[in-house]
């Protein structure tokens, strides 16, 4: 009985292992990309983006979902804005680009919003996500182990920004 049980387990994780190795060999770039996904993220700058998100959500410095993070931007909160751009329909999330540049928040598309859930530590697609770093009840010891990513992406969501509106 105890054989089974360690056989099924060991399907199971060899299954789950293939499937990991087929994922990453296929085509990274999504299907559809929302025509107001300006400015995207590159490869480069994504995998930078979902990294600082990954290491923000462990320290609890993070809003995911249309509801949490239109609540934090409405009540003040600063940070960064991450928007899935292969959101259909972009009606959903069409609104926080106007949002963010009226309460100065920076914001950037990223491409996938799997991933983008994948970096905030839940199992569902997010379609936004804000990175809310520093504010009255956070820990400034925990946020110093992304700020130097944190600012980076900061910087270059600015620089791409001004690119797209100069």
């Amino acid at each position: 009985m105890a054989k089974d049980k360690k056989q099924k387990k060991e399907k199971v994780a060899a299954t789950a292992a293939s499937m990991d190795v087929d994922q990453d060999t296929e085509d990274e770039s999504p299907k559809f990309i929302s025509p107001i996904a300006h400015p995207l993220a590159e490869k480069k700058l994504s995998k930078k983006l979902f990294k600082t998100v990954k290491k923000a959500s462990k320290v609890k410095h993070i809003r995911r979902g249309v509801k949490e993070v239109g609540k934090a931007i409405r009540k003040g909160e600063k940070g960064l804005v991450l928007i899935a751009g292969d959101i259909s329909p972009m009606d959903v999330i069409a609104h926080f680009p106007v949002f963010c540049e009226d309460h100065d928040i920076p914001y950037i598309f990223v491409p996938s919003k799997q991933k983008l859930g994948e970096a905030s530590h839940t199992k569902r697609p997010t379609s936004v996500t804000m990175i809310v770093f520093g504010g009255k009840n956070k820990d400034e010891k925990a946020a110093a182990d992304y700020k130097e990513l944190y600012d980076e992406c900061v910087a270059t969501t600015k620089d791409l920004y001004e690119k797209l509106v100069y």
